[in-house]
């Protein structure tokens, strides 16, 4: 599996950004795939994942209600919307995909991950 990330930048506070990934390599529809992030000094924390055959959708408190999570199975390319941006969401956004059993807010349950976007919200 391969996973390409895309679509961080600087942006003020209060705005949005969309971030995509596009995928390629293996079928996806037994998957879970979600966006975890991870801010200077931190531990990558999870944010949101979305189940590629079922379409249900995930998300940490910190974000529910300003992020949303969507994929274009057409495209193999996962998406993440990002509103009413604050600047503790500064951080490396990663997508990644599941195939295992393991708590999908876990990142140790993350098989494949690309290679990170940087998002930095100016105050």
């Amino acid at each position: 599996v391969q996973l390409q990330a895309s679509g961080g930048g600087l942006v003020p506070a209060g705005g949005s950004l969309r971030l995509s990934c596009a995928a390629s390599g293996r079928t996806f529809i037994s998957s879970i795939m979600g966006w975890f992030r991870q801010a200077p000094g931190k531990e990558r924390e999870f944010v949101a994942a979305i189940s590629w055959s079922s379409s249900s959708t995930y998300y940490a408190d910190s974000v529910k209600g300003r992020f949303t999570i969507t994929k274009d199975n057409a495209k193999n390319t996962l998406y993440l919307q990002m509103n009413s941006l604050k600047p503790e969401d500064t951080a490396v956004y990663y997508c990644a995909a599941r195939y295992s059993t393991l708590d999908i807010r876990s990142a140790s349950a993350y098989g494949y991950w690309g290679q990170g976007t940087l998002v930095t919200v100016s105050s």
